[in-house]
C-alpha cells in the first residue's frame, strides 16, 4: 500500500516537473518571439529612419547651392522693393535672414515683399554702432542661416545697399571661387588695438576692414563656434567716449588711453587671422563705400561714416564708376588688390551702399539704362 502511494507521489511528481517545464519552454518561446518582433520593430525603424535621411540627402545634393542674404536693419528694410526686383524668379538659390530691433515682424504691414515675410530672426538683440552687439548680431544670423545645409555662401548687407548687377551674375561671382570675400589689412595707424588683448590676440594677427563680407560655410562656422576672440572684443573693443553733446555717460577717468576700436571693422578680419585662414580668403569686400574724410562738420567724426547717396546721386554715371573700379590699394600694406573673377580681370563690387529710399528707388526705374535686377538673360556685366 505504502508503495503504491510513494508510486503515485512519484508519478504526481514526475507530472508536475513535466508541466513546469513545458510552461518555462512555453513562456522561453514568448519571451524569443517578443525580442524578435522587437528587434523586427526596430529595424523597421532605423530602416526607415536611414531611408528618410537618404531620401534627405538626395533631395539637398539636387537643390542648387544658395546664397543665404543676411541684412543687418533697424526697422524696416527701406530699399525691399530693389531687392524684390534682384530676387524674383530665383527662389531655389538664396535665402535671406534679417536681424532687427527686438520684437519688430516683418509681416504685410510692415513689408511689401514676399522675400522678407517672416524673416525676421526670432532672437535679434539691440545693436548700438560702434559696439559689440554689431558683430552678436552677425553671429545670431549666421547661426540660423547655418541650419540650412543648402546654405553655402553668406552676404552680410546693410539696409541702405543696393545690387549693382543681377542675380545670375551675382551669383555666379560669388559661387565660382572656394574662397571668402574679406576686406581684410593689417592696421597700423588708427591706434585701435588694444595690449590687454595680448595673449589672447597679440598685435600680430590684428586685421581692420570692412564689416560687409561674404562668408564660405567653413568660415562661417568658424565664426559661429568662437568662443575665445569674441569675448576678448567685448572687453577690450570699444568706440572712444563720444564728445560731451552726444554722450550720455561720463566721461572716463583718463580718455587718452581709450582706444577707438570699432568691434564691426576688426571682428571676423581678426578672427581668421588668428586662426591661419588667411590663405582661404580674398582680401577684399564685394560692397562698395564712398568714404569723404572732409564729410563731418566735426573733425573728430570725419571719416567714421561713408556718404549717403540721395535722390540726385542716384544717376548711371554713379553706378558706372563703381561698376568701372578693378582695383583697390591698400596703402598700409602697399598691396594693390587687381580684382578677378574666374581667373580674369573683373569689377571689384557687386553690391554698394548707403544709398537712400528715393535714390534707389530712382535707380530701379532707370534699371533699363543700368542693365541690373531683373535682366537675367545675361550674366555679362
Amino acid at each position: 500500500m505504502k508503495q503504491r502511494k510513494a508510486a503515485a507521489a512519484t508519478q504526481m511528481q514526475q507530472q508536475q516537473l513535466k508541466s513546469y517545464y513545458k510552461w518555462r519552454r512555453k513562456m522561453f518561446a514568448m519571451v524569443l518571439l517578443g525580442l524578435c518582433l522587437c528587434s523586427l520593430v526596430l529595424m523597421q525603424t532605423q530602416y526607415s529612419q536611414i531611408m528618410a535621411l537618404s531620401a534627405r540627402f538626395r533631395h539637398e545634393q539636387q537643390l542648387p547651392p544658395r546664397i543665404a542674404f543676411l541684412f543687418i536693419a533697424r526697422n524696416r528694410l527701406p530699399l525691399e522693393v530693389v531687392w524684390d526686383a534682384f530676387f524674383k524668379g530665383e527662389e531655389s538659390r538664396f535665402s535671406v535672414f534679417v536681424h532687427s530691433r527686438p520684437g519688430f515682424l516683418f509681416n504685410e504691414a510692415t513689408t511689401r515683399s514676399e522675400y522678407f515675410l517672416d524673416r525676421q530672426v526670432n532672437n535679434s538683440i539691440q545693436v548700438d554702432w560702434g559696439e559689440a552687439s554689431m558683430i552678436e548680431a552677425e553671429r545670431i544670423l549666421l547661426r540660423h542661416a547655418l541650419e540650412d545645409p543648402s546654405n553655402r555662401r553668406f552676404v552680410f548687407l546693410s539696409d541702405s545697399c543696393i545690387p549693382l548687377y543681377n542675380f545670375s551674375y551675382t551669383y555666379d561671382y560669388i559661387m565660382s571661387t572656394s574662397t571668402s570675400f574679406v576686406d581684410s589689412f593689417a592696421d597700423t595707424k588708427d591706434g585701435r588695438y588694444n595690449p590687454k588683448m595680448d595673449p589672447v590676440i597679440p598685435v600680430d594677427n590684428w586685421r581692420k576692414g570692412s564689416q560687409w563680407v561674404v562668408l564660405t560655410r567653413q568660415h562661417a562656422g568658424v565664426v559661429v563656434q568662437d568662443s575665445t576672440v569674441f569675448p576678448a572684443f567685448q572687453k577690450h573693443c570699444r568706440r572712444k567716449s563720444l564728445p560731451e553733446f552726444w554722450r550720455d555717460q561720463p566721461f572716463p577717468t583718463d580718455p587718452s588711453k581709450e582706444h577707438n576700436c570699432i568691434p564691426d571693422e576688426h571682428y571676423v578680419q581678426t578672427l581668421l587671422a588668428q586662426k591661419g585662414l588667411e590663405k582661404e580668403i580674398t582680401r577684399r569686400s564685394l560692397t562698395h563705400s564712398s568714404w569723404d574724410v572732409s564729410s563731418s562738420k566735426d573733425p573728430k567724426r570725419r571719416g567714421w561714416h561713408p556718404v549717403s547717396y540721395k535722390f540726385s546721386d542716384a544717376t548711371p554715371m554713379l553706378i558706372q564708376s563703381i561698376k568701372d573700379i578693378d582695383n583697390i590699394y591698400y596703402e598700409t600694406e602697399y598691396r594693390r588688390e587687381w580684382c578677378t573673377s574666374k581667373g580674369k580681370p573683373s569689377t571689384c563690387f557687386l553690391f554698394a551702399r548707403k544709398f537712400t529710399r528715393p535714390a534707389a528707388l530712382r535707380l530701379l526705374n532707370m534699371q533699363s539704362e543700368l542693365g541690373v535686377f531683373k535682366d537675367k538673360a545675361t550674366n555679362d556685366p
